[in-house]
């Protein structure tokens, strides 16, 4: 098994939203890998498929979400979620969301990683961007602070993007009981999109832009392919 102390080493660091928080991460242990895209893209789906595969070669890892992941950041997400609240406040919604990150980076997230884990998460601060972001139109400046806050200074070491068009990710959903956030109109939905790629194209060494209409098994073969040097080959 390969040596998880220097993982997150080997990747290049960008500068990203703030500065102060996208510089090179303090700790030595653990791999933090985020999956990011609009309601349909797949990424629960990408997320199991990975699990698998650690979960044969025996690697110690750990599957997490946002908002979520603790007991209290899964209280938040349940208030934050419910369509029955249509009337919160874009502050108040970024204002849950931090909350939520705080609780869940500090209890689950960073000590996870200092045992050298995997960590594998559904969405984390590039979400906030996306859609309280871009999509509220809140200030990208209270945004970095909040996220600075938030996170402890820790981002993610590599980011999977999966892309695909608005209309074919609202359609893979239409059968669900649709949460707050998915219930909003298709232009919401393309500023979400159009700012990933935006976040996607300015910190190129944390992200990997995948096509998200893809079959799901070429995505995860992609995915391998971009991890080999820290999990082995899809056969070992």
């Amino acid at each position: 098994m390969m040596n998880t102390i220097n993982m997150t080493q080997s990747f290049k660091k960008s500068a990203s939203h703030g500065e102060s928080y996208h510089r090179e991460s303090s700790l030595p242990h653990g791999l933090f890998i985020t999956f990011e895209g609009i309601e349909g893209s797949g990424k629960t789906t990408q997320i199991q498929m990975l699990e698998e595969v650690l979960k044969k070669k025996g690697i110690p890892y750990i599957t997490t979400r946002e908002p979520g992941g603790t007991k209290i950041a899964e209280a938040i997400r349940h208030i934050l979620l419910n369509p029955d609240l249509k009337e919160m406040r874009p502050e108040t919604e970024l204002l849950l969301y931090c909350a939520s990150r705080a609780q869940h980076t500090a209890e689950l997230i960073l000590p996870a990683l200092a045992e050298g884990k995997i960590v594998l998460c559904d969405r984390y601060f590039d979400s906030t961007y996306a859609y309280q972001g871009a999509a509220r139109d809140l200030d990208e400046e209270l945004i970095n602070v909040l996220t600075k806050f938030s996170t402890y200074g820790r981002n993610p070491d590599l980011t999977f993007l999966l892309d695909l068009p608005v209309e074919i990710g609202l359609a893979r959903i239409k059968n669900r009981n649709l949460d707050r956030l998915e219930q909003e109109t298709i232009s919401f939905h393309e500023k979400v999109r159009e700012q990933y790629l935006s976040i996607a194209r300015k910190y190129h060494s944390r992200y990997i832009v995948l096509k998200g209409e893809s079959q799901p098994e070429e995505i995860h073969r992609q995915i391998l392919a971009s991890l080999h040097t820290y999990i082995g080959e899809q056969n070992d």
